[in-house]
């Protein structure tokens, strides 16, 4: 096996790379929808049988399955390089019908096309091209995962079960539109509060009742004001609902809030500060309670991640990329395996913009040069 049959081979298969994208887009998986998100991962088996690549399905109850598949030499004892992705979008049922996958001047669209059907298609065919022409150094592990928009909450001990047991780990989220990749990402934290008060009616009877609608507006200043942009710490209460009727004082109503982080240290001082605010009742009678639906923590660049980076930059550059590391503020699976001490690098996915809108699109022509720098980086890791 050399590097120009591997390149080569996935020279050949863009096509084939775009049919099996456009099939997954045009189903819809989010990421409450398991019917769905199964659905994509039964594509993504079909690959592997058709290929020959061994394949196993990790059961799971509430959310999608996780996928697993192994490329690897026959009594090969070597840790093995992970790539990982998950396949579950922020779209609602429906989506991909009402916007399935097309292409319109080298750009292609749909639901989740950049994030990151794109992504795993590239995982899946590059460890394709290593079966196909006799293993790799180490063995390729390909992770599928089904819950990565919400936190991952069934994913998460799958990652870093994996991320541990590997030497390497490459996360094919989209490629920065500048074609870079990503070698360090905020914190996140997912967190809902439900407010109760006390229902009367607004007209004769107002002062017997408790509107947990105001609470929460006192709330959400509150919290907002934790913002603090100079340490890259932002606070956002992005849903909220409640009440009964407009002619009742509110006995109940919730809200969801995002917090973003840089530095880990922050973490617990703003997390207390946010307890500290859904405990005190601003208005007076009302309570709360605080729940952390999802939480993902950041990737921190280590001194074995930045090598890593390097041999990628290397690899990708004899592929035709000129390619650097940026930060970004969005959260990704990467901040689990880096956490438990895996070399960790993200955003090696075909590149690919705004995300999360219905104007999310992929770059096509840089499917083919980005799995071969995977590929390349894998051979010479």
């Amino acid at each position: 096996m050399s590097e120009a049959q591997i390149t080569d081979w996935l020279a050949t298969q863009r096509q084939a790379m775009i049919d099996l994208l456009r099939d997954v887009v045009n189903i819809d998986s989010g990421s409450y929808d398991k019917e769905g998100v199964d659905a994509v991962g039964a594509r993504f088996e079909r690959h592997f049988s058709e290929h020959g690549i061994p394949f196993r399905r990790e059961s799971h109850d509430g959310f999608g399955d996780a996928i697993h598949a192994e490329v690897a030499k026959p009594g090969s004892n070597e840790k093995p390089v992970l790539l990982m992705g998950h396949r579950d979008t922020v779209f609602g049922k429906g989506e991909a019908g009402r916007r399935p996958f097309t292409i319109k001047d080298k750009r292609a669209y749909g639901p989740g096309v950049a994030d990151m059907k794109s992504g795993l298609v590239m995982n899946v065919f590059v460890a394709t091209a290593f079966h196909k022409f006799g293993g790799s150094p180490h063995p390729i592990k390909v992770l599928i995962t089904s819950d990565e928009e919400i936190g991952s909450p069934s994913s998460r001990p799958v990652i870093e079960r994996e991320g541990r047991a590997a030497r390497a780990v490459f996360n094919s989220e989209p490629g920065r539109p500048t074609g870079n990749v990503v070698t360090s990402r905020k914190g996140g934290i997912f967190m809902h509060m439900a407010i109760t008060g006390k229902a009367a009616h607004s007209g004769a009877n107002f002062s017997a009742g408790v509107s947990a609608i105001g609470e929460l507006a006192h709330k959400i200043m509150h919290i907002h004001a934790l913002t603090d942009l100079n340490k890259g710490i932002t606070l956002n209460v992005g849903l909220i609902s409640g009440g009964q009727s407009v002619n009742t004082t509110a006995p109940y109503a919730e809200g969801q809030i995002d917090m973003r982080y840089v530095d880990p240290a922050d973490r617990a001082r703003v997390m207390a500060e946010i307890e500290k605010i859904v405990a005190t009742s601003y208005v007076p009678g009302t309570s709360a309670v605080l729940t952390i639906k999802g939480e993902f923590v950041p990737v921190v660049q280590s001194e074995a991640s930045k090598a890593l980076f390097e041999g990628y930059q290397a690899a990708a550059k004899q592929a035709g990329l000129t390619v650097e590391g940026e930060f970004s503020g969005g959260c990704a699976d990467s901040g689990f395996t880096a956490a438990v001490g895996t070399p960790t690098i993200c955003g090696l996915g075909p590149v690919g913009g705004l995300a999360h809108t219905p104007e999310e699109y992929l770059e096509i022509d840089s499917i083919v040069p980005r799995a071969q720098a995977l590929a390349l980086a894998i051979l010479r890791g």
